[in-house]
């Protein structure tokens, strides 16, 4: 899609977020082609959307700029001849996040995050659907052209929905980023030295190469981590972690590099390096959080993203952010805005993105799955390249928690609520921890617990 315009409407959907879309429309307006675009923000929350256009337009008079900044509640408004359309909202807050935590909890199933696969990150795509649905019904009149971003979790069922419903859609997240720059400081090899080949499915991508010139740098990075992540062995003097990883990290912290016993374990027996951090995958596999006493030898000090967000002063967020940029503007390790920029200038830019398996870019991987492969991106659009056969203990891997992204999506599109059960009973660490009756009742207090937001097909 080549733009034809000089003001590109991009439209962040969820833009009263305080912390991710304003370092959003920094992003955006870091670069030059970008700074004179209309940049159309949507929220069902007006105040806090108004915080936050307030906040873009005060950057913009900061700077300079010609772009246009504007705030509306209204969704069809908001996509109508939208150019690009970035996705970034969460369905039910904090307290249908609780749900999703605290209920599998109580049958034993405890997750860091919980948005991913696992009851968490089923529920979290559930709920969502009804939003998602409304905006296709929108998007296919009023913007059919429009490249969509999302950048909601869970990446992989959100993202095939979405694409399922017509939308053009790629899915970005900041693992490959964060991770491929974690094991570079961890080297102590210059980041920009750095070549590195990666694919999978997120969250559970593998750095299939990691090079520095000539040299092949796994050598050095299984022994630098076996070394240094001892299993039942915290670090010490790690930085506190906020939840926010679109900075480009300078030091091991509570979140990543501080405590990788998780992904170095997964290393030694797989062969390959995971691109999201222990605590995350301890979640996607069943063998890292059996019983508290293991999780603690895994993760000796708990990162749980739950209690991050119910304790997140929001306050500050956005004015520390505008002093930031007033300072000093310029882009975050996110891909959002070089997708934007390489779309509308032409000039190639190189992401790892979330995409369509169909015409079978891994080509072990089922087709109606999600998968994450570089991609160029150009005034063409987001064009992903065919990554072969991954090894096949890496694909294997991937097609456990496949399995329950596929049947979750489905459970949407086809109004089966048994597919929903299916799902939670075939993720790696709920059918570790209990048994089909558990895992029955445990659906069954989820569905009743997220009954008003979920698509009326599903409700109990």
């Amino acid at each position: 899609m080549a733009m034809t315009t000089t003001q590109p409407k991009i439209t962040i959907i969820g833009a009263g977020g305080f912390v991710f879309p304003f370092r959003l429309i920094g992003d955006l307006l870091s670069f030059p082609a970008l700074r004179s675009a209309r940049l159309t923000l949507m929220d069902i929350d007006a105040d806090r959307l108004a915080r936050v256009a307030g906040a873009a337009r005060d950057l913009v008079d900061h700077h300079g700029f010609d772009a246009v900044v504007e705030e509306t509640t209204d969704r069809r408004e908001a996509l109508s001849g939208a150019d690009f359309v970035i996705i970034t909202f969460q369905v039910g807050g904090i307290e249908s996040y609780r749900h999703d935590v605290e209920i599998p909890r109580r049958y034993g199933v405890d997750q860091t995050v919980g948005d991913t696969v696992g009851p968490g990150g089923v529920f979290r795509f559930l709920r969502s659907v009804p939003a998602y649905e409304a905006i296709a019904a929108d998007a296919r009149e009023v913007c059919p052209d429009a490249q969509f971003i999302n950048y909601a979790n869970p990446m992989a069922m959100a993202t095939a929905f979405l694409n399922a419903q017509g939308l053009r859609t790629v899915g970005l997240c900041h693992s490959v980023q964060g991770t491929t720059r974690m094991l570079a400081r961890t080297l102590d090899v210059p980041y920009d030295e750095v070549s590195y080949r990666c694919a999978g499915i997120n969250h559970q991508a593998w750095v299939l190469e990691f090079r520095r010139g000539g040299e092949d740098l796994y050598p050095r990075l299984r022994e630098t981590m076996r070394a240094r992540h001892l299993r039942g062995q915290a670090a010490a003097g790690l930085v506190a972690d906020d939840g926010d990883h679109s900075e480009a990290a300078e030091e091991a912290s509570t979140y990543e590099g501080g405590n990788e016993q998780v992904r170095t374990t997964i290393m030694d027996a797989f062969g390959y390096f995971q691109t999201e951090s222990s605590h995350h995958a301890s979640e996607y596999l069943p063998y890292f959080r059996k019983t508290p006493e293991l999780v603690e030898e895994y993760i000796p000090q708990r990162w749980d993203y739950y209690e991050i967000c119910a304790g997140h002063d929001e306050s500050g967020d956005v004015d520390a952010q505008l002093t930031k940029l007033k300072e000093h503007l310029a882009p975050s390790v996110e891909y959002g805005a070089s997708i934007v920029n390489a779309m509308v200038t032409g000039a190639p830019a190189v992401i790892h993105g979330n995409v369509p398996n169909e015409p079978g870019l891994i080509s072990n991987l089922p087709e109606d799955a999600c998968v994450e492969v570089p991609c160029l991106v150009d005034a063409g659009g987001v064009q992903p390249t065919a990554v072969g056969e991954l090894p096949l203990q890496l694909a294997a891997l991937n097609r456990t928690n496949i399995g329950v992204q596929t049947l979750a999506v489905r459970a949407a599109l086809r109004s089966d609520r048994e597919n929903v059960y299916h799902a939670v009973a075939l993720d790696p660490l709920t059918g570790a921890l209990l048994t089909l009756e558990q895992i029955h009742a445990m659906t069954d207090e989820l569905l009743e617990a997220h009954a008003a937001l979920l698509p009326e097909p599903l409700r109990p």
